[in-house]
């Protein structure tokens, strides 16, 4: 039996893992009791996390431009 990761279960869950992983994790979570639990569980946090929308506030993306060009100009030769 293969040993997945946190990061296999995750890309399964989003459909992104290959046709050969989506086969062997769906046969693992078959039979392997502990990697199904830990499925179950981000499958649940999944759902509770998936209708929260979250963005960023106006002062902080105003800091992130500020930064962004702060940088562009420090690495632009002088004119």
């Amino acid at each position: 039996m293969h040993n997945f990761t946190p990061e296999d279960l995750l890309q399964y869950l989003y459909k992104e893992t290959s046709t050969e992983k989506t086969a062997s994790l769906q046969a693992g979570l078959e039979f392997d009791w502990n990697l199904r639990e830990q499925f179950e569980l981000m499958t649940t946090a999944h759902s509770r996390l998936e209708p929260i929308r979250l963005s960023p506030s106006q002062r902080t993306i105003n800091s992130i431009l500020a930064y962004a060009e702060k940088s562009v100009n420090e690495l632009s030769p002088l004119a």
